[in-house]
């Protein structure tokens, strides 16, 4: 992404430059690496997927990004990922058509995908609709998701004096996304929640997140949030981070 040299983590000035200017493309956080410390998650999203991928015939990715983890996944060929942001569809076609994966837009909450088309559904961090994933669903087939919680890092919100971020997802409260789930005829068969943490290490990799995940922190702006950014900055050369909670929901259902 054509980042220079790294400016001085007491650099406020710098680091914010610096952070505004970056490019961002995809699902891609490359950017954050060594920039921030993030405690593991009990489970492994990419592991589980590709274990389900292995025994599928046709996947569906919902809300594939740029189309990275859908890659390291290796789907087998004849799947299909859908993307709802236009400048992500490209990027994402160039990293799954050389794997025989086809990428459609998705303009509305209705999958671009037929009737039981599919025995593997992957949805990471991404909008789910419980109808349409029965739907697109052949019997038995299986829905993998990890979701991000309605109480996901509050605390930058808490920084910026703002009410904690709604996320675009049915799925952000582990006991109703099951009763969500089940009331369109999946079966829930794993459910688990975690909460770890992230510590960002300089707030030029603050500013990366905000800028990267526009939905956490609503109207955020690197000019209007000036005053905050510095206190974070602040903060950060006191204790050697600025510290968020992360919320993740993990579920998996059959169709019945």
């Amino acid at each position: 992404m054509g980042m220079q040299a790294e400016p001085e983590i007491n650099d406020f000035d710098a680091l914010i430059d610096q952070a505004r200017a970056v490019a961002l493309s995809g699902w891609d956080f490359s950017f954050l690496a060594g920039r921030i410390a993030s405690e593991a998650l009990p489970w492994s999203y990419v592991d589980l997927a590709t274990e389900a991928s292995r025994a599928a015939t046709r996947v569906l990715d919902i809300d594939t990004g740029g189309g990275e983890l859908l890659a390291l996944i290796n789907p087998p060929q004849g799947s299909v990922a859908v993307e709802p942001y236009p400048p992500n569809v490209a990027v994402a076609t160039a990293a799954l058509a050389p794997l025989g994966v086809q990428v459609r837009p998705r303009t509305t909450s209705r999958l671009p995908v037929s009737d039981a088309a599919f025995d593997l559904v992957l949805n990471r961090h991404g909008t789910v609709d419980a109808d349409e994933v029965s739907r697109v669903l052949q019997p038995g087939g299986v829905f993998l998701t990890q979701q991000v919680g309605r109480h996901n890092d509050v605390e930058f919100n808490e920084a910026f004096g703002l009410r904690p971020a709604k996320f675009g997802s049915a799925l952000d409260n582990l006991e109703q996304a099951g009763e969500s789930l089940e009331a369109t005829g999946l079966t829930v068969t794993r459910a688990e929640e975690a909460w770890p943490r992230s510590r960002y290490l300089d707030v030029g990799a603050v500013v990366l997140q905000l800028r990267a995940v526009p939905w956490q922190v609503l109207g955020f702006d690197v000019d209007r949030h000036r005053k905050q950014l510095q206190v974070i900055h602040q903060q950060i050369l006191r204790h050697g981070a600025f510290t968020v909670t992360n919320h993740r929901l993990l579920l998996e259902a059959t169709r019945t």
